[in-house]
């Protein structure tokens, strides 16, 4: 005899009928949201869970009440358009476009009505997305990442940890939107742009910045960087030279240094936005937000191995020490 528990089963109200519990665990009208990023899923996997934290916070879990097609370009920028209209096509509610701006611009070629989130590392009122952060206007909000004001916060702290760095490098990329403002910066500091958009040529850049006696190397914020942040930490290592990144994850790939805003708390955000907006709201009435918390991250086994020694101040600033 099998033995059924009470709470496997409900009985409609009608009399009589069992239904099993799971048969009713997906909402037949759950809502359909589209999430689409640049980059591949394996290393964005923590972000993706900040996301779905979002939306558990506003009350929808996936398979339950909300179901999320990903699409993802796998570093292929080409791809972003096709796939947000595929998205499109499938009439999803709204578009959470992650891993960098050229989602978000995609997604809002892809179409003028849906409702479409971005997290952007660049201003995104100088790149046309929205109309001010206050009044987003169109269908578009989400996340202001945008770290140029810090680029020469993150220097002094870089050449604080390296004292002899007289010579300073930036990894970036050129298909970048970059800032006139930061493109002077890096002009009038005499910081070595190395420009990389290839996996295949991040060894010979690191090559390179060694035979030029690159004291220390910044690494812009780029969707394409945080793919390979284990193999830049690796490479940095293997070269030994001291690098400062953007985010928590790349000090616990092994990079050096990292300070900026907290990436995985902006997913959990445009979770949050998702949420709100399958509740009713209107991007137009959500205000572009800015980063709510930022962090210093200090990988110590990796300076113990290179070797440097971490300045007090660091140490005593730090939201947490890798060792």
């Amino acid at each position: 005899m099998t033995t059924m528990r009470r709470r496997d089963f409900i009985i409609t109200a009608g009399g009589g009928l069992v239904w099993p519990f799971d048969a009713l665990a997906q909402w037949p009208d759950a809502p359909t949201i589209g999430f689409l990023n640049s980059a591949s899923r394996k290393p964005f996997a923590p972000l993706v869970a900040a996301f779905h934290k979002g939306l558990n916070e506003q009350g929808y879990v996936e398979g339950r009440n909300v179901t999320v097609e990903e699409r993802w370009a796998e570093g292929d920028e080409d791809r972003l358009m096709p796939l947000a209209k595929d998205l499109v096509q499938r009439n999803v509610k709204l578009i959470a476009a992650t891993g960098g701006i050229r989602s978000a611009q995609a997604a809002r070629d892809a179409t003028s009505t849906i409702p479409v989130l971005f997290i952007s590392g660049v201003d995104p009122v100088e790149l046309g997305l929205v109309s001010s952060f206050n009044r987003p206007g169109g269908n578009l909000t989400g996340i202001n990442l945008d770290t140029t004001h810090l680029i020469s916060k993150r220097l002094q702290m870089l050449q604080e940890f390296v004292p002899n760095s007289s010579k300073v490098a930036v990894l970036k990329s050129p298909g970048r939107f970059s800032p006139q403002a930061e493109a002077r910066f890096y002009k009038e500091k005499g910081i070595v742009v190395i420009d990389v958009d290839a996996s295949s040529e991040l060894e010979n850049a690191f090559k390179v910045a060694a035979e030029q006696n690159i004291d220390a190397l910044l690494v812009a914020p780029d969707p394409f960087y945080f793919n390979l942040r284990v193999r830049i930490a690796a490479l940095a290592a293997q070269y030994k030279i001291p690098a400062l990144y953007v985010g928590r994850a790349y000090a616990e790939a092994g990079g050096l240094l990292s300070y900026g805003p907290s990436i995985s708390d902006a997913y959990r955000q445009v979770g949050v936005y998702a949420g709100r907006i399958l509740n009713g709201a209107k991007p137009q009435e959500l205000p572009v937000v800015s980063p709510q918390k930022w962090e210093l991250v200090i990988n110590l086994e990796t300076a113990k191995a290179l070797p440097l020694t971490i300045p007090a101040w660091l140490i005593a600033r730090a939201d947490e020490i890798i060792e």
